[in-house]
């Protein structure tokens, strides 16, 4: 009888903090995939170097389209990521980040910043002075996110994809226009 007086309140207290931790660290989240299918703004195999123009003998004018003005891999943090991220310069001046062939793992709380850092400072910089473009879309695949006006790129360094809940980077990846 002694013995039960202790048992039900280290129950009750160990069924609490397992709960917690697992609100917390959402671990199921290591083993889901959440794939994300947009169409990209330029295809991923362009380059950024600059096409010739078409000799055009008609009077029409020409069409702007995106274009790539920085690009870089993903260099892994505390998670595996491979893909690419690229910095877009959309027609009539906007611009907008688009992720191709994103893989890594998935998580409880990710976050894309933009960072006036290098993509080989520290992992603790990309936390401070950010843009946030908002949730992770996605885990898997194909991705696009626009940047607000008013956003100076010429400052923006890299990308990264973040844990706000750990304060801890997924993974980050230049974006150092030419």
């Amino acid at each position: 009888m002694r013995h039960r007086r202790f048992l039900i309140p280290a129950a009750l207290v160990l069924v609490i903090a397992l709960g917690v931790g697992l609100y917390l660290f959402q671990p199921w989240r290591l083993l889901t995939v959440r794939e994300t299918n947009e169409a990209l703004l330029v295809p991923a195999t362009t380059t950024s170097a600059p096409a010739e123009a078409p000799v055009s003998t008609s009077a029409q004018p020409m069409v702007e389209t995106p274009r790539e003005v920085a690009a870089g891999e993903w260099r892994s943090l505390e998670h595996a990521t491979t893909g690419k991220a690229s910095l877009i310069e959309l027609p009539g001046g906007g611009h907008s980040v688009q992720f191709a062939a994103l893989s890594t793992s998935d998580g409880p709380d990710l976050y894309v910043y933009l960072s006036p850092h290098a993509s080989s400072q520290p992992e603790k910089t990309f936390g401070q002075g950010f843009t946030s473009l908002g949730k992770l879309k996605g885990n898997r695949g194909d991705q696009v996110y626009e940047i607000p006006a008013g956003v100076d790129v010429s400052t923006i360094r890299s990308v990264v994809i973040w844990c706000k809940r750990f304060s801890a980077g997924f993974a980050v990846a230049p974006l150092e226009q030419a």
